[in-house]
């Protein structure tokens, strides 16, 4: 594709990833925003009027476009399969949000589906592009630290979702802890075992919807690796976000980031610093960004993208193993069907 015109893209979901992504579309010089498509319409034309894009209501609208290179799909999860499966059917490449569906059966039947798509595919594990993890990653990569041994990926959010959101998310693997086992397979491919462990520490509303509040999940890898996961839907400290990967040569860590870099030492303590970043969306927002130069990349060079559908694929099996082994109080075997 001729790198000589704007890449011409339609988004799904004018809610708060849409939002995100469509302010990141419209700040690109090398790609339009040409479609904002949302059945809430009047949330479409708000955004729409900030991004020079314009507003539909219909997702026939997106389809019947002529000039479309991609969509993203920034809906609801189960909106996810029909659209992307479409786009597919058209050529368009697809950036999707994940998961792909919360139902391991419907990703195995779209993944027939669009098998041959002659455009790429992406999954939007956005923490894959976040610099510190990315800089971790390439490190071990390069055997900075020898053969990895230990990976420690600590996620805690700063306060649960609304219940409203809670209801429908699939539960704590499918929603919180699928973006830490995608970052987990981001090091160490081939897992093959699941131990999970789910507790009820602090709130009786996720209680009662048969939820865990707090998790850990120990991976194992092919090659003896082994990977922990420590996940809260609380944290009174902001977004807590670090990755330590480990070796015999040494130790990679990638910090929780602050506003700024200042630190104030004087009576009443040493490395005194700005309160960590409070909200995915700050936290995050540089990886958004990188994200979709990659999809952009993608489409532009014709090549496979990463993460793929494969790895949106993985990421369900491991979180399906991850339940199954919460409920059962056993390790359980994971059969690579990625």
């Amino acid at each position: 594709m001729s790198s000589s015109r704007p890449l011409r893209l339609a988004l799904f979901g004018s809610g708060r990833i849409g939002q995100v992504h469509a302010r990141n579309l419209a700040a690109d010089p090398d790609i339009e925003l040409v479609l904002i498509a949302d059945p809430f319409i009047d949330a479409a034309r708000a955004l729409a009027s900030q991004t020079g894009a314009r507003a539909v209501q219909d997702p026939e609208e997106v389809f019947a476009a002529q000039d479309l290179d991609g969509v993203i799909i920034g809906s609801p999860t189960n909106t996810h399969v029909d659209l992307m499966t479409r786009a597919a059917e058209r050529g368009l490449a697809v950036l999707c949000e994940k998961p792909i569906d919360l139902d391991l059966d419907t990703v195995l039947a779209c993944r027939d589906r669009v098998k041959n798509a002659t455009a790429p595919i992406m999954l939007g594990f956005n923490r894959r592009f976040d610099p510190g993890f990315a800089a971790v990653n390439a490190r071990v990569a390069a055997g900075e630290i020898g053969p990895l041994e230990q990976l420690t990926i600590i996620s805690r959010d700063p306060a649960p979702a609304p219940r409203g959101y809670l209801e429908t998310s699939g539960g704590i693997f499918r929603d919180m802890t699928i973006h830490d086992l995608d970052m987990a397979r981001f090091f160490v491919p081939d897992i093959v075992e699941v131990t999970a462990v789910g507790a009820n520490q602090f709130s009786d509303e996720i209680r009662e919807l048969g939820d865990y509040d707090s998790v850990v999940v120990t991976l194992r890898g092919r090659g003896g690796e082994l990977i922990s996961i420590t996940n809260s839907r609380h944290c009174s400290y902001g977004y807590d976000q670090r990755l330590e990967a480990f070796g015999p040569e040494g130790m990679l860590e990638a910090r929780n980031l602050t506003p700024t870099a200042v630190r104030k030492h004087d009576a009443s303590g040493t490395e005194l610093q700005d309160p960590i970043m409070n909200f995915f969306l700050e936290r995050y927002a540089e990886a958004y960004r990188l994200e979709l130069q990659a999809f952009a990349r993608a489409i532009r060079s014709g090549t496979a993208p990463s993460p793929g559908f494969a790895d949106g694929l993985a990421a369900l099996v491991l979180a399906d193993a991850a339940v199954e082994s919460a409920q059962i109080g056993k390790t359980v075997k994971v059969e690579q069907i990625w």
